[in-house]
């Protein structure tokens, strides 16, 4: 029986060329998402000598130097630039875990009238443009006064809908029976909250952590409307100048791009055990 099971696994083994084809187009995706990073990487150290524009193109500079980052702080506040953009994006996150953690659970657990109506509303919301609603947000954060302030670039992405969803089917997800129990021993709803629905779902907490990052750090045509004074500019809008006044030196775009793209890799990096662990808890059930 045991040589039938080992006869009948063999049979089951991939062919190699099946695998090469995978590896093959494994590469082809990594060297397509991957590739323009390390080469805006290396034209950002490369000196103002070497030809960024040779034929072969050579990946490693020759005589790396870190200068184009001085410069690219010499001639825009680029740190105050991204402390304004880092202060959006962590109130981003806290208001996007907090409020769609509070909202999935009530959505998926809590039993209301209008509960799934309440849901369509939030896979509608998915499917409107931000360019259809930007003109009625600028005129909101017009009208409450937060127009060229920090907090009007917060507030219309503080919670997703996208993100409210991910957390309702992770709650969707968790056993009912373990808050039975709960409920029989006396536990009130907030008390299974935080102390047995929330725990496990911090995979699905990392996710929307890092979408809500990377979306308010990334975000450009909402700051560029509702911002007007230079003081409040984030990153994205700070780096334009370097797109419209040196684009001839590449060398400083460059740069200018690896500043802001480092934090979100870093944030990708610490968070990507709990973010391949959330896709799973919010992806089986609808």
């Amino acid at each position: 029986m045991s040589d039938a099971k080992l006869a009948l696994a063999d049979g089951r083994r991939t062919p190699v060329w099946q695998l090469v084809l995978r590896y093959a187009l494994l590469l082809a995706v990594l060297a397509l998402t991957v590739g323009p990073f390390l080469w805006q990487l290396s034209t950002s150290l490369k000196g103002p000598n070497e030809d960024i524009f040779s034929s072969p193109p050579q990946l490693l500079p020759s005589e790396p130097t870190l200068n184009n980052y001085a410069r690219v702080a010499d001639i825009i506040p680029v740190w105050d630039y991204a402390l304004n953009s880092l202060k959006v994006a962590t109130a981003n996150v806290v208001t996007n875990c907090v409020g769609s953690a509070l909202a999935g659970y009530a959505l998926a657990r809590l039993r209301f009238r209008g509960r799934k109506v309440a849901v369509l509303v939030f896979i509608l919301a998915m499917l409107v443009p931000i360019e259809a609603i930007i003109i009625a947000q600028f005129t909101n954060m017009r009208d409450l006064g937060l127009n060229n302030s920090l907090v009007g670039v917060l507030l219309p992405g503080c919670i997703g809908a996208m993100n409210v969803l991910l957390m309702r089917n992770a709650f969707l997800n968790l056993p009912y029976e373990v808050e039975e129990a709960a409920f029989v021993d006396g536990a009130n709803t907030w008390q299974r909250f935080l102390r047995i629905a929330l725990p496990s779902v911090k995979g699905t907490l990392a996710v929307v952590a890092i979408f809500a990052f990377m979306g308010a750090w990334d975000d450009f045509l909402w700051p560029l409307i509702v911002l007007n004074d230079p003081e409040n500019f984030t990153l994205t809008i700070g780096l334009n100048y370097l797109h419209g006044t040196f684009a001839n030196d590449e060398r400083l775009v460059a740069a200018g791009t690896i500043i802001a793209v480092a934090p979100l890799i870093l944030m990708f990096a610490c968070l990507q055990r709990y973010f391949f662990r959330g896709v799973g808890e919010g992806a089986v059930k609808g």
